[in-house]
């Protein structure tokens, strides 16, 4: 069980912020080519990209409880024995 919970965070992990950081960029570029100004960038992007990455980190730790919550009650049980 840790590890299927060690390859969880060694893969899923690297491929949530390759797909945050694509999503940034591509939202980047799209911002550019409609000619938004500075402002856009110091604010409204930023904010984007906060609930992005929040999403991003609800996501994660959505995909890890259940390992999580496995090894968590695993580990209860050795102790309780």
């Amino acid at each position: 069980m840790k590890s299927k919970l060690i390859f969880k965070i060694l893969v899923g992990l690297p491929v949530l912020i390759l797909a945050d950081y694509l999503v940034m960029v591509i939202l980047g570029c799209t911002s550019c080519i409609f000619g938004v100004g500075d402002d856009y960038y110091c604010g409204v992007y930023c904010v984007i990209g906060k609930g992005i990455l929040l999403l991003s980190v609800f996501l994660f730790v959505w995909y890890l409880f259940p390992e999580l919550k496995k090894v968590l009650r695993r580990h209860s049980n050795a102790e309780g024995n």
